[in-house]
């Protein structure tokens, strides 16, 4: 099975990586410091456990100069490339390949279907986290569970991939309701995310701390108004318990928005919080800790580029 991984950050190089030692795999990634240095050199990827391991993995940068056909294209770009990331996967894939998305937020699987056609996208959901701490160097920060939609006319495909998967030590399970672990997923991101972000703190800190958390909890309360309202079961029954959790559980994670701030990179904060302040709006729901949220992250953003600041 040929597989093909685009978007190669901190996510896509840690699967990268584990994939490319059990399948012919090539990663796909911009020009920049990472795959400078991931080219000339090689991918250290360093586990949960503190152990660092050298992998030679195929990366390229630009997907138009690529022959090959792929059986699978993963999808681990960043939420505002995923446009641009659809129609490379559209041109690399076999005819009967498929793409399938791993990726933070929620709107994804509907622009990838339209490039490419819902009958070749299978959603995802993954738990694993990492961080890119210099070019070339990954820390795999944690390892969790990794969910993919069913999809009948594509089984022999998805149940290839899952072994390739499992092989290179990821663990795989299939829900009937993707929606339920993406929203679950979501409000997590929600909660966590863009606060670590403005704080410029380490998970654990935002749990601890009431005078944060009372913002975590506010803010995911607001994104389970909104799943309730549109007929979403959550994968949790207690949503706030389950936010604190993952704060305790990631304690020395950095959030991937705080990753991106501290890096001066644009942010996934429309996929994220202002999915949910987009939804509000629709269904007349009030959400004003998400919509501060997104003002702040989106002026920080905004402040890269402001000569003054």
């Amino acid at each position: 099975m040929k597989i093909v991984i685009i978007g190669a950050g901190a996510m896509g190089s840690v699967f990268g990586a584990k994939i490319s030692e059990v399948a012919d795999t090539l990663l796909i990634n911009p020009e920049n410091p990472h795959t400078d240095a991931v080219i000339k050199n090689s991918l250290i990827i360093e586990d949960p456990e503190g152990i660092k391991k050298k992998f030679k993995v195929k990366l390229i940068c630009d997907y138009k100069t690529v022959t090959d056909k792929f059986d699978a294209a993963i999808i681990l770009t960043k939420s505002y490339k995923t446009k641009e990331a659809s129609y490379a996967a559209k041109k690399l894939l076999k005819n009967n390949g498929i793409a399938l998305t791993l990726q933070n937020g929620i709107g994804n699987i509907e622009i990838i279907s339209s490039i490419i056609g819902e009958d070749k996208t299978v959603a995802g959901v993954t738990a694993h986290g990492a961080t890119l701490v210099s070019a070339g160097y990954v820390r795999h920060a944690g390892v969790g569970d990794t969910y993919l939609a069913k999809k009948p006319n594509k089984k022999n495909l998805i149940e290839n991939l899952i072994q390739i998967f499992e092989k290179a030590g990821i663990k795989v399970l299939i829900s009937d309701n993707i929606n339920s672990i993406i929203w679950g997923k979501l409000i997590i991101n929600v909660g966590i995310n863009a606060i670590a972000a403005i704080l410029k703190t380490k998970n654990g800190i935002i749990g601890d701390m009431p005078e944060s958390f009372k913002i975590v909890k506010n803010a995911a309360e607001e994104a389970v108004e909104i799943a309730k309202a549109i007929k979403i079961t959550l994968p949790f029954d207690d949503p706030i318990k389950q936010v604190k959790t993952v704060c305790q559980k990631t304690a020395n994670n950095r959030a991937s928005m705080l990753q991106d701030i501290t890096n001066r990179k644009k942010t996934e904060i429309e996929f994220i919080n202002g999915a949910i302040v987009d939804y509000g709006k629709k269904l007349n729901i009030q959400t004003p800790y998400n919509k501060i949220l997104t003002e702040i992250i989106q002026a920080s953003e905004a402040a890269y580029n402001n000569k003054k600041t």
